[in-house]
C-alpha cells in the first residue's frame, strides 16, 4: 500500500525536498551550490493572454502585411549603435563556465540571424569574437580578464552591477573548471576556486558609476553603447539611477535567469520575477521621459516568442536570453541521458553546471567533453531557435494588428491571476480590474 492509501500525507512546508536539505545541510555544515537558476513557481509570462484582434481590431495578413522585428539599441550617446534584425539578444556567459566550443557556438548562432552575444565574466576569446558579428563586452566587478584593447574590439560596453539569479551576490567559479587558459586570462592559478566581487572595487554609487561610464566613452571614443545591467530587486530606483548615470540602454535580469553556480539559497530567494520588475522598469524611463530614447533589455526565463511579445508589450525593446541558449545548443540532451544518469542527475534536470563534467560538453572545460560540441551545428541549431522565436512574436504582433513588434503595448494584454495583474499592471482577464490601481 503506497503513503496515501495508508493515511499519510506529505507536508507543504516540509516536503521532501525541504527535509532532503536539512539533511544535507547536517551532514555537511556547507550551503547548497548549484546553477541554472530558480525552481520554485513564480509568476510569469505564462499568467498573461495576449488579446488578438478580432472586430474591434485589426489585424495583419502574414502572407501580405509586414510586421518588422528590427531594434536599434544604445543610439543615445554612441556613434554606432547597435542595429539588430531581432528583438532577441543573447546573455553573457562566461568562457570559464562555459567551453570555448559553446562560447563559438553562441556567437556563430546569433550572428547567423543578426542578433548580438554577450561575453559574461572572464574576458573575450578569439572564438567568441572571430564568429560574433556584434559582440558586447560585460565589464564585471571582478575584472578577470578586463583590458582597453578587447573593450575597443566590442560593439557594446555592458557594466554588470547585479544578476537575477543572484542580485548583491558574486559569482562561483569552482576548481574543476579553471583549466590554464581560464587561469591566464583571469591571471589567477589553475585549479583553484574563483569567486567573483558582488560589487566593483573603485565605485560606492551612482555618482562613481557616472564617472566609471565617462571613463569607458573615453577608452572607446564614444563609439560604442554602453548598456548598465541590473538583478531585478528596486527596479524602479535602479533604472532611474542607471539613466542619471548616463546609460544608453538599461538591463534588467528577473530572478528566473540562470546562473552557472550560486548559493541555492540566493536563487530561490532573492530578487524579484522580471514579471513585476518590466512595468516598473518602463515607468521609471517614462517619468524620465526616455521610454524608447533608452533602451530596456530585459531577461530572466524567456523561453518562447509569446515571452517575447509579452515582454515587448510590458515596455520591453529586446530580451535577452541564457538557460533556454545552452538548450538549443544541446545542453541537458536525451542523448547523454546514461552519462547524466552516471552524475546522479538526469536529462532536463543536470544543474550542476560548476562540477564541469557536463556530457553534451556546453558547461565544461574538460577538453574530451568539450570537444564533443560541434560549434558550427550547435550554432545552427541556436540560429533555428532564434528564428522560431522572431517569428512567434512576429506572429502575435501581426494578430493584434501591429506592423512593428515594439508597437505591442499593455493594452493587448490581461492577466489571469490577481497577482499577475498586480505585478503586470494589465487587467484581469474579463474585468476591467487592475489591482492597486484606483478606478
Amino acid at each position: 500500500m503506497d503513503a496515501a492509501g495508508r493515511g499519510l500525507r506529505e507536508s507543504a512546508t516540509f516536503d521532501r525536498a525541504t527535509i532532503a536539505g536539512i539533511q544535507h545541510a547536517a551532514r555537511t555544515g556547507v550551503y547548497d551550490i548549484r546553477g541554472w537558476g530558480a525552481k520554485r513557481a513564480l509568476p510569469h509570462f505564462d499568467d498573461l493572454l495576449v488579446l488578438g484582434a478580432s472586430m474591434s481590431r485589426y489585424p495583419l495578413e502574414g502572407y501580405r502585411e509586414r510586421c518588422d522585428t528590427d531594434v536599434v539599441l544604445g543610439d543615445r550617446h554612441a556613434r554606432y549603435p547597435l542595429h539588430l534584425e531581432t528583438p532577441v539578444t543573447i546573455a553573457g556567459m562566461s568562457f570559464g563556465a562555459l567551453s570555448g566550443q559553446a562560447k563559438e557556438a553562441l556567437g556563430r548562432g546569433a550572428s547567423e540571424v543578426g542578433t548580438s552575444t554577450t561575453t559574461g565574466d572572464g574576458g573575450m576569446t578569439s572564438e567568441e569574437r572571430d564568429q560574433s558579428k556584434t559582440l558586447v563586452y560585460q565589464y564585471l566587478p571582478s575584472r578577470y580578464g578586463m583590458n582597453p584593447t578587447d573593450l575597443r574590439k566590442a560593439d557594446a560596453i555592458e557594466v554588470v552591477l547585479g544578476q537575477g539569479a543572484k542580485p548583491g551576490g558574486g559569482g562561483m567559479l569552482l576548481g574543476q573548471k579553471i583549466s590554464d587558459r581560464v587561469a591566464d586570462m583571469r591571471t589567477l592559478p589553475p585549479g583553484i576556486d574563483q569567486r567573483s566581487a558582488c560589487r566593483h572595487p573603485d565605485w560606492t554609487g551612482p555618482d562613481d558609476l557616472a564617472i566609471k561610464i565617462g571613463e569607458l566613452r573615453e577608452i572607446t571614443d564614444w563609439e560604442k553603447p554602453i548598456y548598465v545591467k541590473v538583478g531585478a530587486t528596486r527596479t524602479y530606483y535602479d533604472v532611474k539611477l542607471a539613466v542619471a548615470a548616463g546609460a544608453d540602454v538599461v538591463v534588467v535580469d528577473g530572478m528566473q535567469g540562470g546562473t552557472a553556480a550560486t548559493q541555492e539559497v540566493f536563487i530561490e530567494h532573492v530578487g524579484i520575477p522580471i514579471l513585476a520588475a518590466i512595468p516598473q522598469a518602463a515607468q521609471a524611463l517614462q517619468e524620465l521621459g526616455v521610454h524608447r530614447k533608452v533602451q530596456l533589455i530585459v531577461s530572466g526565463g524567456i523561453r518562447t516568442g509569446a515571452d517575447v511579445a509579452k515582454a515587448m508589450a510590458l515596455g520591453a525593446d529586446a530580451v535577452a536570453i541564457g538557460t533556454a541558449a545552452l538548450i538549443a545548443l544541446g545542453d541537458n540532451d536525451p542523448q547523454y541521458a546514461a552519462e547524466y544518469e552516471a552524475l546522479g542527475s538526469a536529462a532536463g534536470y543536470y544543474d550542476d553546471f560548476q562540477d564541469g563534467r557536463d556530457p553534451a560538453g556546453i558547461t565544461t572545460q574538460d577538453p574530451e567533453l568539450s570537444a564533443r560540441l560541434d560549434p558550427v551545428r550547435a550554432g545552427k541549431l541556436l540560429a533555428n531557435y532564434l528564428r522560431v522565436l522572431t517569428m512567434e512574436a512576429q506572429t502575435i504582433a501581426r494578430a493584434c494588428g501591429k506592423s512593428h513588434v515594439q508597437h505591442l503595448e499593455p493594452e493587448d494584454l490581461v492577466a489571469l491571476t490577481i497577482e499577475a495583474a498586480a505585478m503586470a499592471r494589465v487587467p484581469l482577464a474579463g474585468t476591467d480590474w487592475i489591482p492597486g490601481r484606483e478606478r
